[in-house]
């Protein structure tokens, strides 16, 4: 081969963005087969995909969308070219739905059938699902998640997991780990985890929690609806923008054709659907199955707005010290001699759910807040602590279930000062209520502590800026039986220790500022 073929050849090895347009066809929405030539969506995550790869020699990816971007198209194409020109791989897809599974397979037909025949590799079989390259010994395969056995037993080099969103609840989960455990953490290996969002429960939310967070290998890719050139209509006559337009429009920089667009499917679909199917933020993609409790708007407006941490400290025997990986995070300073108020919700204990505390100071500031996995009687001694941190903070504590043995430990056996009771009224003497530990929760006390929370972020009044409390927030719901409660499978322990913390905390007195006309205008 001399070497200009060479370098064409090699080219069309390693860079996918000339290797498309050169050797795959696909079929576009008005039914003609041309060659594939990235938009400005595909375009985006090929750059994204590139930089992995080129850091970490291998690709995780999770991506969050808008409908009908191409990404599906973009990765079955970036998985065909990896298994049809190297030895020894094997890529998997798995879809929602059969549907989905044979579309996504037709697609990948059509790029072998297409393939110009110096690039195509020898077929050693072609299925109903599945094709293998017999000379590279490589193949590529699809299937259905709950549908189909996938990937057991299997080693997998290339995986496509699409609208992981829309998987079985009940084995998404285990669908997925059996995946990840079949691609090995090797060099050229690939993986891609994509979907529209559908709730903010399931692996899908998880992992885009996950990887926000850092907390995961997997990069996370948005692509909003607005970066495709072709979500817009011409501008009818008489067209006048909406102040929620205009300020769409300072945000995401939109014109009128967008704007057009935007109406027309919101016309179609309902804001609620638009939001999640065509989002301009991640956090307008994921809804809620109820009606949310707290202002969304606002929620997200606090979310974008919030201030990083100031450090971290843990609870080590009985105080706490600077820690990168604490259970309280600071995101004030404590000032001396400032009042602060602190809200406790109980966990079970440790490796069952959270016990969170809340800290709140008179201007309504979230402070600090402290989350950990702790048994009840033990957390005790981390509140104690807590409080004389906060320059002896009043704590008021949740005393249902596992709560009144933290609270009776806390004010009775630690002897903690400022400790928060309830006045219960006796049926037979109501002039002398009796005195109980803690705040019970009830059908009627509930109610009444999260609607002051909500109130007050509805007001302003109150500034969130913990990540995990905002989650919280977005995710706690009124359910169609009226009950107030976080949305299946999300916690709400953030939220109660918040709202507990509210209930007590008193604002700083502020002095209003007058001027003295009235005085003048009251002599004359």
């Amino acid at each position: 081969m001399n070497p200009e073929l060479l370098a064409v050849r090699k080219r069309l090895l390693e860079d996918f963005s000339f290797y498309a347009p050169n050797a795959l066809k696909i079929r576009t929405k008005d039914a003609k087969i041309v060659p594939f030539k990235a938009n400005v969506a595909q375009t985006r995550l090929q750059e994204i995909v590139e930089q992995q790869y080129a850091t970490l020699g291998r690709v995780r990816i999770i991506i969050l969308k808008a409908r009908q971007m191409g990404l599906s198209t973009w990765v079955g194409g970036r998985l065909y070219s990896r298994v049809s020109q190297r030895p020894a791989k094997k890529a998997l897809v798995v879809t929602h739905e059969g549907k989905a599974t044979d579309t996504l397979f037709e697609m990948t037909r059509r790029f072998h059938e297409l393939c110009p025949e110096a690039l195509k590799p020898s077929t050693r079989y072609a299925g109903r699902r599945d094709l293998k390259f017999g000379v590279l010994d490589s193949g590529y395969a699809v299937a259905t998640a709950g549908g189909d056995t996938v990937a057991r037993g299997e080693t997998i080099t290339h995986a496509h997991l699409s609208e992981v969103a829309f998987w079985p609840k009940s084995s998404s989960q285990e669908i997925f780990s059996g995946l990840m455990d079949a691609v090995p953490k090797t060099p050229d290996t690939e993986v891609y985890i994509e979907s529209t969002a559908n709730g903010v429960s399931g692996v899908f939310y998880d992992q885009w929690k996950a990887a926000v967070a850092g907390e995961s290998e997997f990069i996370p890719v948005f692509l909003p609806w607005f970066i495709d050139p072709t979500y817009r209509i011409p501008v009818p006559d008489g067209f006048a923008r909406t102040p929620e337009e205009e300020s769409l429009c300072e945000t995401y920089l939109l014109d009128d054709e967008q704007l057009v667009f935007r109406r027309l499917k919101i016309a179609e679909k309902g804001r609620d659907l638009w939001m999640q199917e065509y989002p301009s933020c991640p956090e307008e993609a994921f809804l809620t199955t109820g009606r949310p409790v707290f202002d969304p708007q606002r929620v997200q407006a606090l979310q974008l707005s919030k201030s990083p941490a100031l450090r971290r400290l843990a609870f080590e025997g009985d105080k706490f010290a600077e820690h990168s990986r604490g259970e309280l995070t600071l995101y004030r300073d404590i000032k001396p001699f400032e009042q602060y108020f602190i809200g406790a919700d109980v966990g079970a204990g440790v490796k069952r759910d959270w016990s969170v505390a809340q800290v709140l100071d008179p201007d309504l500031n979230q402070v600090a807040t402290f989350r950990a996995q702790i048994d009840p009687d033990y957390y005790a001694h981390a509140l104690n602590a807590l409080g004389k941190l906060f320059n002896g903070a009043r704590i008021i504590v949740e005393a249902n279930n596992h709560g009144l043995l933290t609270v009776t430990r806390l004010a009775k056996d630690l002897a903690y000062p400022n400790v928060y009771c309830d006045e219960v009224v006796n049926k037979d003497s109501p002039d002398e209520p009796t005195r109980r530990l803690g705040f019970n929760t009830n059908v009627s006390t509930k109610p009444f502590i999260i609607d002051k929370l909500r109130a007050e972020l509805r007001s302003g009044g109150i500034n969130i800026v913990d990540e995990t409390t905002l989650d919280e927030m977005r995710t706690y719901i009124v359910t169609e039986s009226g009950k107030l409660e976080a949305e299946k499978g999300c916690h709400d322990d953030a939220v109660m220790s918040l709202a507990l913390a509210n209930h007590i905390a008193e604002k700083r007195w502020v002095p209003v500022s007058v001027d003295d006309s009235w005085y003048v205008s009251f002599q004359e």
